[in-house]
């Protein structure tokens, strides 16, 4: 039997029975088409003496019991691909759940690839096969049946057993401190905070000019704050490419804005085209050397090009012999900056031990790269240096 939360008693009751457990697992279900912020629809949660599920649409419910778990710093909170519901409760409690674990984060670091899924990990490390007949349900309908009910709380179920299973893998391969630098993102708040005047950066365009880019920034950081005021969709307000085209053509009233390609009548004539004009006018007041810097693409040192194939080829090779996720090492533009600069994150930690140190070898030319035809292996060398006679 499923146990539903659905009153105060019950959650307290819950909480206070997992209060002295080492680790819970904890899995969301939400909603978020149409709004700007997630609506929660529910909360399993588990542990390895009973699993539950909290219905925080229940009428009355004080989520504060299940709140004080995600506080307690004797317990660690055990998420699956973690940082979308790490930011729910962040908005809705102020606060970071605290010790974190992300079983993603730790299947990549122990090499089970890049972007692990959930029912990749239950297949591979429980040998069982997950039920996915529920996964398109809508979760803010109710009544939810037994089945939908059973499918999400298999979500922390299940996480339980691969938590211990990835635990055992960290300190056997000694790894748990790898773990702990890549979690650091996740609990920092600024991960899950957004500034409305960098929301721009998201929106595709290939422009340089730096009056359409702060206009542009202008008008993005406008509807990200109407979004976010009014709880609503960023792009029901306004689309992208709309944006785009109004700041392209910059129009001084609202009979121009109407022109605009895409906008609608509607939208230009009411209360949105009027807010549209007044950003608009408030934007053509930034004196010009306050515009927006456009990046200039460095270029890179010659012969650079042969140099960052060699370091993704180093990169795989490393990444096979220590078996984690290369991506997790380090991005393209991790290698790419590290031919311009060395304040690098590959020059940090772990990546530098296992594969920054190698790079920066192969970028003063002290390192090279043979196939040992008798091993069958790929050797990277030191390269002696012969002294003239």
């Amino acid at each position: 039997m499923i146990k539903l939360i659905e009153n105060n008693a019950d959650l307290e009751e819950f909480c206070h029975s997992l209060s002295q457990e080492p680790f819970i697992t904890v899995d969301l279900e939400f909603l978020r088409e149409k709004t700007y912020y997630a609506k929660l629809c529910l909360i399993q949660v588990g542990s390895k003496k009973e699993c539950a599920i909290i219905d925080p649409l229940a009428p009355g419910l004080n989520l504060s019991p299940f709140f004080e778990l995600m506080d307690n710093p004797n317990i660690i909170k055990v998420f699956h691909a973690g940082r979308q519901d790490i930011e729910i409760i962040y908005f809705m409690h102020h606060k970071i759940p605290h010790p974190l674990f992300d079983t993603q984060v730790a299947a990549q670091v122990c090499g089970y690839g890049e972007s692990v899924g959930y029912e990749t990990l239950v297949n591979g490390l429980l040998n069982l096969e997950l039920d996915k007949s529920c996964r398109f349900t809508n979760w803010e309908a109710r009544p939810l049946d037994e089945r939908q009910l059973e499918y999400a709380l298999s979500d922390v179920t299940h996480l339980v057993d691969i938590y211990l299973k990835l635990q055992d893998k960290l300190r056997q391969t000694g790894r748990e401190d790898w773990l702990k630098e890549e979690i650091e993102h996740l609990s920092q708040p600024s991960t899950y905070e957004v500034n409305p005047l960098d929301a721009w950066q998201k929106i595709k365009h290939r422009s340089h000019n730096a009056k359409f880019l702060t206009i542009l920034r202008e008008l993005t950081a406008w509807r990200e704050r109407r979004a976010q005021k009014h709880d609503v969709n960023r792009r029901s307000i306004i689309q992208d490419e709309c944006l785009l085209n109004i700041a392209a053509v910059c129009p001084s009233s609202q009979e121009q804005l109407r022109q605009i390609r895409g906008m609608r009548k509607d939208v230009a004539d009411g209360k949105l085209g009027k807010e549209i004009i007044e950003v608009l006018e408030q934007a053509k007041q930034i004196p010009a050397e306050q515009y927006l810097k456009p990046k200039k693409e460095e270029k890179l040192p010659a012969n650079a090009g042969a140099l960052w194939e060699i370091l993704r080829l180093l990169l795989k090779i490393k990444s096979a012999e220590h078996g984690v996720a290369p991506k997790l090492i380090a991005s393209d533009d991790d290698l790419l900056h590290l031919l311009k600069h060395k304040d690098n994150p590959l020059l940090k930690g772990w990546r530098y031990e296992i594969f920054g140190r190698d790079a920066i070898g192969f970028c003063e030319g002290k390192l090279s790269i043979s196939f040992n035809k008798a091993k069958r292996s790929i050797d990277i060398l030191p390269i002696q240096n012969k002294n003239p006679e």
